[in-house]
């Protein structure tokens, strides 16, 4: 795609369309531990424990990557992702047992996670918008997440009742193809246009965030973000059938977490734009925390299940813009990807807890009750933790960052 049409227009709705595809599929992960395990005859650990691996390799991959699309441009990276991410749907697709399942879901997925994912298309995209407009830009692009998690929780549970979960990855294997044609819209090498940008050098960049406290606190606080989001990702489903309830409701919950998450992202970016970003993120925790705690405490029926999903949804995704929002407003876009893949590493290991411990404690209790409970405590750490974040930019940006045709 030559350079002049690489509009950050075109940068934002193809930015929006990758994450809704990445971010879509995986989030239908949860409607298959159901039916797999009882195939496989696998214990829900065993699952919860290869989605574990696919969020801990792609918060470990991420900062390698985010690297690599600084250094040579994020359309090639997210290429590359793709391909990887329909390999893995492939390898789910025949799998019999337990290698298949960490080789295709944990492994191959992983790492398409991390090409494809939030730290390498919002670096992409961020250096395309003036500061003034980021926030907002990077609230569209994320909500493109929302969408697909939309889109993709009916389809998927459409495609295993049609197809069996064999014939469902294969199907969503298609869609990742998709990916490909879409990288070529945030192709591009960056290159520092103003000093200002952002550290002259990769080495001085990071040795300025890790002495930063406030750097520190956003690692922690994305966290929780991961802890909370993939634990209600992967074992709602399951939770909802526990309690007796249809897939179908499960599948609706999952649908309205993604819609509202549209908004929510949406209106978190433009927040972010308005107000300090810190305190934004910090009622946005508390609230988290809230629904959840209210949630646990009612009556368990359709209905409550709907208006959890919905609250949660509005919350879910929001961290995102104004977390890299505010690593860029405080360290510069020359390195994001590779910054924000250091923060969301953070989140990653939270994920990795999250889903694991979820399917840990449940074999071990026959309950989820204590991760719904530590769910509500993390969510308040959080929010406190952003209180003494320090929102500073370390250099007055002197001009946006260059993006040079690959």
């Amino acid at each position: 795609m030559p350079a002049a049409i690489r509009t950050p227009v075109l940068a934002i709705v193809c930015g929006g369309l990758i994450l809704s595809l990445a971010m879509g599929i995986r989030q239908t992960f949860g409607l298959f531990l159901p039916p797999v395990t009882a195939d496989l005859c696998m214990a829900r650990e065993t699952f919860s424990l290869a989605m574990a691996v696919q969020n801990l390799l792609w918060g470990a991959v991420q900062p390698v990557v985010g690297m690599i699309a600084d250094r040579y441009g994020a359309g090639r990276v997210v290429a590359a992702g793709a391909v990887a991410y329909v390999a893995g749907l492939v390898v789910m697709s025949g799998m019999e047992g337990t290698a298949g399942l960490q080789m295709g879901g944990g492994v191959l997925i992983g790492m398409a996670m991390a090409a494809t994912g939030f730290s390498v298309v919002l670096g992409a995209v961020a250096r395309r918008v003036p500061e003034e407009k980021r926030s907002m830009a990077l609230g569209i692009v994320s909500a493109g997440g929302s969408f697909g998690q939309f889109a993709m929780a009916p389809v998927g549970q459409a495609l295993i009742a049609q197809q069996g979960w064999q014939g469902a990855f294969l199907s969503m294997a298609v869609l990742a193809t998709l990916m490909v044609p879409l990288a070529l819209a945030v192709a591009g090498r960056p290159s520092a246009a103003g000093r200002g940008s952002g550290a002259a050098t990769l080495r001085v960049a990071l040795s300025e965030a890790l002495g930063h406290r406030g750097y520190l606190y956003l690692t922690a606080g994305f966290f929780v973000c991961g802890f909370q989001v993939v634990f209600v990702a992967v074992h709602l489903p399951a939770y909802l059938k526990d309690l007796g309830l249809p897939g179908t409701t499960a599948a609706t919950a999952l649908a309205l977490i993604g819609i509202f998450n549209i908004a929510g992202t949406y209106a978190c970016g433009a927040l972010g734009g308005m107000y300090p970003k810190k305190w934004v993120l910090a009622g946005l925790y508390l609230l988290r925390a809230m629904v959840i705690a209210v949630f646990l405490a009612a009556p368990k029926t359709e209905m409550s299940v709907y208006i959890f999903a919905s609250a949660l949804g509005f919350l879910w995704l929001g961290t995102v813009p104004l977390t890299s929002g505010l690593v860029g407003h405080i360290f510069g876009v020359r390195y994001l990807s590779t910054l924000f893949g250091i923060v969301f590493f953070g989140h990653q290991v939270g994920s990795f807890l999250g889903v694991w411990l979820g399917g840990v404690v449940y074999d071990a209790t026959g309950s989820y009750d204590a991760i719904w409970i530590a769910s509500v405590a993390l969510g308040i750490a959080a929010a406190l933790l952003h209180a003494p974040i320090a929102e500073r930019p370390l250099a007055v940006p002197a001009g946006s960052v260059a993006v040079t045709a690959e």
